[in-house]
């Protein structure tokens, strides 16, 4: 088997941790820094090269994405696709995850709970917007942020109205969402495989912080997962059509929210946290997909040649 992980950092636990697992089955486990491929596209013909050589046609690939360069990313991700190599996340879910917006209408439509949002432009009013929200306390989320970066409580609508206003004066998109008291500064992660979870931890953030992510100083335990936070979990993963992610909740008095979906989860708090051999399951995911694969190609072949044969 041979697996290509694109990750620009080969460095980083969540990509040795891929490639030790895959390298413990006897794999060929290569990192690719996606940023360094270029494709070549011709009539019934489609190549990738890395760093000036052209690359072997791998039996999979393990996407790891920056949010920032998610368009080159998934261009990359896309083109394996077209060649016909099973990848654990699609280059289509990856782009619909990143899109916090798009996600949420997403959730929406499919009966998936989450915390009141209210998007809208620079040229609204900021006093409509927070009466659509309820009004403050309130969060303010960056579309563009990730790992809490560019995430704000405000605790008055004064408050709210001056950052709205600071935030539209430099033409950001905002989210602007109910805060949610009860949960205290904690929130869940769900790892999902293929359909199933695979483990959970509980998230509290640092002390006086809000925001529960681990980048910004939080810690993690394991959790187990109520019946509705394991349907929402997995409800929220189809939803977005991911084979592996992260879904991330927020616990409430209504019941778990969904804040997004990650579609290149961290894997060291949550192994850590769990003591789970998570990489190990993305490895049983993409053997179970690619021996699939195989067994189909076969029947084919068979089929086509039982055809001549007659």
């Amino acid at each position: 088997m041979k697996v290509y992980i694109l990750s620009r950092n080969a460095k980083l636990y969540s990509t040795r941790r891929l490639v030790e697992a895959g390298q413990a089955r006897g794999w060929e486990m290569m990192v690719i820094d996606y940023l360094k491929c270029s494709i070549e596209i011709m009539k019934g013909e489609l190549q990738i090269n890395y760093m000036g050589e052209r690359l072997d046609v791998p039996d999979a690939i393990i996407p790891r994405i920056g949010a920032s360069r998610t368009f080159y990313g998934t261009a990359m991700v896309r083109h394996f696709e077209m060649m016909d190599v099973f990848t654990v996340t699609g280059s289509l879910a990856i782009k619909r995850s990143r899109d916090k917006l798009r996600s949420l209408q997403i959730f929406s439509r499919k009966d998936i709970d989450m915390p009141k949002t209210i998007f809208a432009s620079n040229k609204s009013s900021a006093k409509d917007i927070i009466e659509l929200s309820g009004g403050a306390p309130l969060v303010l989320k960056i579309l563009e942020g990730t790992q809490g970066v560019g995430v704000v409580l405000v605790d008055s609508d004064k408050a709210a109205k001056s950052v709205l206003d600071a935030f539209y004066g430099m033409d950001v998109n905002l989210l602007v969402q109910e805060y949610i008291a009860e949960a205290g500064g904690a929130d869940i992660r769900a790892l999902v495989v293929d359909g199933e979870v695979v483990g959970a931890m509980k998230r509290q953030g640092a002390e006086g912080d809000f925001r529960s992510n681990l980048h910004q100083g939080g810690s993690a335990t394991a959790h187990k997962l109520s019946r509705k936070e394991k349907s929402t979990a997995l409800g929220a993963a189809k939803a977005m059509g991911l084979g592996v992610c992260g879904v991330d909740m927020i616990p409430s008095s209504r019941g778990p929210l969904v804040m997004e979906v990650n579609s290149s989860p961290g894997l060291e708090g949550i192994e850590k946290s769990t003591r789970l051999d998570i990489a190990g399951g993305i490895m049983d995911y993409i053997e179970r997909n690619v021996n699939n694969k195989n067994d189909e190609t076969l029947k084919k072949k068979k089929i086509k040649k039982d055809n001549i044969g007659a």
